[in-house]
């Protein structure tokens, strides 16, 4: 494992490499405004954001959208080998897990290449499966706390993200946009997420887009290709994640995101990323104050 390796844009904290993987812990340090482009040949680049993502995040898969078309970047995200990725954000400091993987992994489990559909690819820039975020933690905690056999271990965990990915895009509808719901509603579901405060029940957000509950549910999978459920939690994750990043008591901030005590917060955090609110606030605050 090597420590502290620094660009002029980036400190590498940790990492560990293997022939079909390379995992990283990477502290972004970016003081303007950013507009680049992300492209690799040979890997499928992940990136689980464990401090709160860069302001105004947004991503453009250049060669194959309109390029006015700017989608939110998520809390993780994949960009595809060979797929030319324009990233934009307001710049600003941010702790990531970067994780390379060879697409030798996908061919040996699934036969060939997956194909990066449209809906695939805006899917990607806010890949909300809990399985990966699971396993993009544990290479965190290997990097950090390396143990014996850490190269055998990095390389299963690197073929259960693979299979993990082709799932997750298998599950991705592919049938006729219509199904999905209007950018209006799409638009009012966000905002409302946006609210610091108690989480929308399902009648909640159904009455704001005038749907059903089936209705919305199924049009909100096939919009975003995860379930609105899903995408409420990561929501809330972020909201806590970007509180405790400030000097916010833990207990202010359970109560502030709807929780009914600071121990209920406590446990659907540690749930989530595998970290008290105490641990994430301990390592992220250096990186964003």
């Amino acid at each position: 494992m090597t420590q502290h390796t620094a660009t002029a844009l980036a400190t590498i904290e940790a990492e560990l490499r293997v022939p079909v993987a390379t995992a990283q812990i990477v502290h972004f340090d970016l003081a303007e405004p950013v507009d680049n482009v992300m492209r690799d040949e040979g890997v499928y680049r992940f990136d689980l954001s464990l401090t709160p993502r860069m302001r105004n995040a947004r991503a453009c898969y250049r060669n194959r959208w309109n390029p006015q078309r700017f989608e939110r970047l998520g809390n993780i995200f994949v960009v595809p080998p060979g797929e030319a990725m324009q990233a934009r954000s307001d710049g600003g400091r941010q702790d990531s897990i970067v994780c390379n993987l060879r697409p030798e992994l996908i061919r040996t489990w699934f036969g060939g290449e997956l194909e990066w559909t449209d809906r695939r690819l805006h899917a990607g820039l806010d890949l909300n499966d809990a399985n990966i975020r699971r396993l993009l933690l544990r290479l965190a905690e290997e990097m950090r706390h390396p143990g014996f056999a850490s190269e055998m271990l990095v390389e299963l965990v690197a073929g259960q993200m693979a299979i993990e990915l082709g799932r997750y895009c298998a599950n991705i509808n592919e049938g006729p946009t219509t199904g999905g719901l209007a950018a209006w509603r799409l638009r009012l579901i966000d905002e409302r997420l946006r609210e610091v405060r108690e989480p929308p029940t399902l009648e909640e957000l159904a009455g704001l887009c005038r749907l059903s509950v089936r209705q919305l549910t199924r049009g909100f999978r096939e919009s975003r290709g995860c379930s609105i459920g899903e995408h409420v939690v990561s929501c809330r994750l972020e909201h806590a994640k970007k509180l405790l990043a400030t000097d916010t008591s833990v207990k202010a901030v359970a109560y502030s995101l709807g929780f009914s005590s600071p121990s209920s917060f406590c446990y659907a955090f540690r749930k989530a990323t595998d970290e008290t609110p105490q641990e994430f606030r301990q390592r992220s605050l250096p990186a964003v104050q």
